[in-house]
């Protein structure tokens, strides 16, 4: 079950082993600095060779008792990356959403949080989205927050409505505008993140909880 971790081990020491590893998740690494740069990275740009560089790095810091290796391949991509950006000048976009930014959150030895990551990310995959997939859709000026934050809360307070959006798995837009008058479009924009936040509150995800403070705070105003 659990084929690409076991092979990213046997990288280490088998060049043939690495050469098919990387082969097979090239899409994997294409995609993952994608999200970073933010455009479409190919093998001719510059993202590429760091990218592959921190995979590498990736395969020889693996430890299969620590989970997922290409969790901890897009976190050690993700890095490099940054790094590489600021070396450059050109790291200055604002990070999108507090509890995804791994780079900040993430320890080597937190293996609690990883957990909930990956327990989390299951029960988004239900809805037909991933964890990383939050990067695009967060809420970054403030009154669109704040509007967020209304919908979540809004949730929140309605067990049964709650309860049959985590049974659809469809974030019960027409409800949600009626009751706060958060326009629909900021909604559907967000859907994901609404519903990622719903779902971490809910849920017993006390370390992300911690990244999603601003909710809590307006909830007890």
């Amino acid at each position: 079950m659990r084929e690409i971790d076991q092979m990213a081990v046997e990288a280490v020491e088998d060049e043939h082993m690495f050469s098919n590893l990387i082969e097979r998740q090239e899409r994997f690494i294409l995609k993952t600095s994608s999200k970073i740069a933010r455009r479409y990275v190919t093998k001719n740009d510059d993202e590429w060779s760091v990218a592959i560089g921190a995979f590498s790095q990736a395969v020889q810091k693996y430890d299969y008792n620590q989970g997922s290796f290409l969790f901890f391949a897009e976190r050690i991509i993700r890095q490099r990356m940054v790094d590489h950006y600021r070396a450059n000048g050109r790291f200055s976009v604002e990070i999108p959403v507090d509890f995804i930014e791994e780079e900040a959150i993430v320890e080597e030895n937190d293996q609690t949080l990883k957990l909930e990551i990956e327990a989390v990310t299951e029960v988004l995959e239900a809805y037909g989205f991933s964890f990383m997939d939050l990067l695009d859709c967060s809420p970054k000026a403030k009154k669109t927050r704040s509007a967020c934050a209304a919908a979540v809360n809004y949730l929140m307070n309605q067990p049964i409505l709650l309860r049959e959006m985590r049974a659809s798995k469809q974030l019960p837009l027409k409800e949600i505008v009626k009751n706060t008058g958060v326009p629909r479009k900021i909604l559907e924009r967000h859907r994901k993140y609404l519903i990622a936040a719903v779902e971490i509150l809910y849920g017993e995800y006390p370390f992300l909880s911690e990244y999603l403070k601003y909710l809590k705070e307006e909830r007890a105003l």
